[in-house]
């Protein structure tokens, strides 16, 4: 079993968007802790089965982050669980979770699956969009967002989403702060190294992924924030 609480760094691929052998091969072999497959629109069993098989040629830990039911499929190191807290639908708070251990609750190796609390603070974001997030939060909200992810439901992540901007690194400094047990995640923005070393002084764990796809080298030079 992989423990997350060694992590630093974790790259993240789209099923839904390309990448080539070469290119893939770098990031595998990058010294990244992990790579995460997952996605918002466009994902689908054939991309994901695809992309987990190119993957595979890599030693690197391999992580599927389910985005919904018919992607999911065995051969995964382990399988991230989202649940977006700040959501205004409840379906994505607990709603697809219990239909899918509604159906194949009695099928799941348990120790293969890690809860992630999401708070998704971009509002122009398709994730944002798709789970109709409440983003206009004051930074004592997404505080208590993480003390709830903690505290509440005992979830072992708390992950501050910003998806394709830049958050605020007083934010993840001061939930970091309030956490004792939760792995705390940061992912969005990140384009080089100057702010993956700037987030990884206060998230445990930065995560890595549209700069793949459109600067392979600064994505690259993230990586030097891992840890020994």
């Amino acid at each position: 079993m992989y423990d997350v609480r060694e992590w630093k760094h974790v790259f993240k691929l789209d099923p839904n968007k390309q990448i080539e052998d070469d290119q893939l091969e770098k990031i595998c072999e990058s010294g990244t802790d992990a790579v995460i497959i997952g996605g918002t629109d466009g994902v689908t069993l054939e991309n994901v089965l695809d992309l987990m098989a190119r993957v595979r040629r890599y030693t690197v830990p391999c992580i599927l982050e389910i985005s919904s039911i018919e992607t999911v499929t065995p051969g995964f190191d382990l399988y991230f669980i989202p649940t977006v807290l700040n959501s205004r639908d409840s379906q994505w708070i607990t709603g697809l979770h219990q239909q899918a251990v509604k159906e194949y609750g009695d099928l799941m190796n348990w120790e293969e699956f890690s809860f992630l609390g999401y708070c998704i603070l971009n509002k122009e974001c398709k994730a944002a969009r798709l789970t109709n997030a409440n983003t206009e939060l004051s930074k004592e909200d997404i505080v208590a967002y993480g003390r709830v992810a903690e505290k509440m439901f005992h979830m072992p992540i708390f992950y501050l989403e910003y998806s394709g901007s830049y958050g605020d690194p007083t934010v993840v400094a001061e939930v970091k702060e309030k956490l004792e047990n939760t792995v705390l995640f940061y992912g969005g923005g990140i384009t080089n190294r100057e702010q993956a070393v700037e987030m990884a002084e206060f998230a445990d764990v930065i995560v890595v992924g549209n700069i793949i796809y459109d600067d392979l080298e600064k994505a690259l030079q993230t990586v030097i924030v891992k840890k020994e």
